[in-house]
């Protein structure tokens, strides 16, 4: 665990950065998509939940993962062919981490990431960018 300090311009100027979130989203999409089929299925969302998103923290009830699903690939899955492709994927981690900049706001919170965590890739990204 890393213990950071940041707030909502931490997580959009990450987002906002192409070069780098492409290349975060490729590599996150790359890791759940453990078959190496390019699209991910509901299976392969629902095991890379943990690797992005605070589910970890407590145990989520099977129905409320299934429901969570569910959104997901209503909204995301614009091809409805029943799995998200690289581009449906950026979609949904971009919604992610605006939301969470909007949960964080403006002022400066301290925080315990796991090293290759979401937010901890946003934190890694302003301190390069401040040297």
């Amino acid at each position: 665990m890393n213990i950071a300090v940041m707030n909502s311009y931490t997580v959009t100027e990450f987002v906002n950065d192409a070069t780098n979130f492409d290349t975060f989203v490729n590599e996150w999409f790359a890791m759940i998509d453990t078959n190496g089929g390019g699209s991910l299925s509901r299976d392969q969302v629902r095991g890379g939940f943990g690797m992005f998103m605070p589910l970890g923290s407590y145990s989520h009830p099977q129905e409320e993962v299934d429901r969570m699903l569910e959104l997901i690939f209503t909204r995301f899955d614009e091809d409805e062919n029943g799995s998200l492709d690289l581009n449906e994927f950026k979609k949904l981690m971009t919604e992610i981490m605006n939301a969470v900049a909007r949960g964080i706001g403006g002022s400066p919170i301290i925080v315990a990431l796991d090293k290759d965590s979401l937010l901890m890739k946003a934190v890694q990204r302003e301190l390069a960018t401040q040297s």
